[in-house]
């Protein structure tokens, strides 16, 4: 029985909506009432289907993760009642956690505990339940076994979470397009932030020059290997060279079409293709070109290749700074209409190339034969 890829997926939802429920995570206060007041409070007077849509939309994926993995559980696939099971503990778990959310927002000014967003966010798990007992029933979740089996090695769900993460991360206004990790400046001014008016302040080293901004051939190489390294990733977990031809191509699709829908919720629909400059079309080739002249490279090769990728693209990327266009960009995300959305995106963008190097160091490094890459 192979490990599902749902309950890591489950889990990382859980770490998104926990984001989501509780951004942004300042002002903490004790109002003089219990943190769950909120069930008894009565129906607020004014909602819109937008609030609806959220509130039920956010929890159908976690419900549908939950439910999944209850049901691929090795030991529990054939016990009687199984499906009932799945949902009860799916719609409990999710209930619970949303009840835990709103009560916390008591405690924040931003936030308003609702009764009402309370039940449409267990609505939503039970939606998402039922649908991942359907497609069991179905025979659908036992084709994408089959399907898994054919296509990927044995543990193989910590680079499918991480490439069905990347398109999320991809949707964050980047610098450079595919340019995911791009953190050396903010994490210098918020250090610098956090030991002001402290005598460690005079321990943050000084750079001596200025960060310069990419010149062309620099960005070329810089989208080149963004849209290798997800390839790359699924080279080392991928049977087949057709297999990663196919897995290439769809990559890269993913992501000019995921840069193109950031690019039009920043700037409007018209430009959702400024960002495909000379440099950047050139990189896009380049990349896949490279990517397909690796499909025969084994497993293990492709891991060596993808960290060597991972920490170049990585320099380049934190030796330029962010123009001021792009942090004008920014401002529409962090201060406009995507204030909810923001915080999500934005730290799988900066932290999605730093877990994929944890990752395949950790692959690469494990004894135990099973676990690893394979050669």
């Amino acid at each position: 029985m192979r490990k599902t890829s749902a309950w890591p997926l489950s889990q990382a939802y859980v770490a998104l909506v926990i984001y989501a429920s509780l951004y942004p995570f300042s002002g903490w206060r004790d109002q003089g009432v219990p943190p769950w007041e909120f069930l008894w409070a009565a129906l607020p007077k004014y909602w819109t289907g937008f609030d609806v849509a959220a509130n039920v939309g956010g929890y159908i994926p976690l419900g549908f993760l939950l439910a999944l993995s209850w049901l691929r559980r090795g030991s529990q696939r054939r016990a009687r009642n199984i499906h009932a099971s799945a949902i009860a503990v799916a719609v409990s778990s999710s209930a619970f956690l949303a009840f835990c959310m709103e009560a916390l927002q008591s405690y924040l000014p931003y936030r308003v505990p609702s009764n009402v967003d309370f039940a449409l966010n267990a609505a939503g798990a039970l939606l998402g339940a039922v649908a991942a007992a359907w497609l069991e029933v179905a025979g659908v979740i036992d084709r994408w076994s089959r399907f898994r089996i054919r296509w990927f090695v044995e543990d193989a769900r910590g680079a499918l979470v991480l490439l069905a993460l990347w398109p999320f991360a991809l949707l964050f206004p980047a610098s450079v397009p595919l340019g995911l990790g791009q953190v050396f400046e903010r994490v210098e001014a918020a250090v610098a932030d956090w030991l002001l008016d402290t005598p460690f302040l005079e321990w943050l080293p000084v750079r001596d020059v200025e960060l310069q901004p990419l010149v062309p051939g620099t960005e070329l190489i810089c989208v080149a290997l963004g849209a290798l390294v997800p390839c790359l990733l699924g080279y080392s977990v991928v049977h087949g060279r057709v297999h990663r031809m196919l897995l290439a191509f769809g990559a890269l699709a993913v992501g000019v079409a995921v840069t193109a829908l950031s690019a039009a919720l920043s700037w409007g629909p018209v430009h959702a293709w400024a960002w495909l400059s000379p440099p950047v079309s050139a990189g896009l080739a380049v990349g896949l070109l490279v990517a397909l002249s690796l499909v025969a490279v084994p497993a293990r090769g492709c891991a060596a290749l993808l960290l060597l990728a991972l920490v170049v693209h990585l320099s380049l990327l934190n030796q330029a700074p962010a123009s001021a266009y792009f942090a004008q960009t920014l401002k529409t995300w962090e201060q406009g209409r995507f204030i909810r959305f923001n915080g999500l995106a934005q730290w799988l963008g900066w932290l999605w190339p730093y877990v994929a190097l944890a990752y395949v160091l950790l692959r690469v490094s494990r004894a135990d034969p099973q676990n690893r890459i394979g050669p």
